[in-house]
């Protein structure tokens, strides 16, 4: 992979809204967002080698560490979706990265879920560093990555904005 021709994000990953997702609320459900986050990540990984024939080769897989999602828009039963994928950072065995869910025909930002997964194996189910050759992969998208500017839910704490006041 190289600069030219590293999508930045990647842009990899299209899904619909599924009937069985929606809630009491007729809209998707929250825990289906994680779902379908975990979509977007399978196919970030295929595109990065982390896939399953270089799993099942390598005896390895990944742990997801921490996830976080932030909710702006509702999603409906049929909606069309589509997911970019930005990374963050990684070192030798973790992987930090952020996806977008948009609304594919309207645009808008749905949804977003920021996560730090650990790269495994499979044998000792501890951390493990990754393939050189998936570092160098990883190498040439964070130089990409890099200088996309950062969406502002990036590293976003859950708090009030002011603390109460107590009387």
């Amino acid at each position: 992979m190289s600069g030219g021709d590293i999508p930045t994000p990647f842009d990899g990953h299209r899904d619909r809204v599924r009937s069985e997702w929606i809630d009491h609320n007729g809209h998707m459900n929250m825990g289906f967002y994680v779902v379908v986050f975990d979509f977007a990540t399978d196919e970030f990984f295929r595109w990065i080698g982390l896939d399953a024939d270089h799993r099942r080769a390598r005896g390895v897989t990944t742990f997801a560490l921490e996830a976080h999602v932030t909710y702006h828009r509702e999603v409906r039963a049929g909606d069309p979706l589509r997911f970019t994928t930005l990374l963050l950072e990684h070192d030798t065995k973790r992987l930090h990265y952020f996806h977008q869910m948009f609304h594919a025909e309207d645009g808008y930002l749905a949804a977003t879920n920021e996560l730090m997964s650990l790269h495994v194996s499979e044998e000792t189910r501890r951390g493990a560093p990754m393939a050189p050759e998936i570092l160098e992969t990883l190498r040439a998208i964070q130089a990409a990555h890099d200088r996309a500017p950062r969406p502002r839910q990036v590293g976003r704490r859950m708090g009030l904005a002011s603390p109460p006041t107590t009387r």
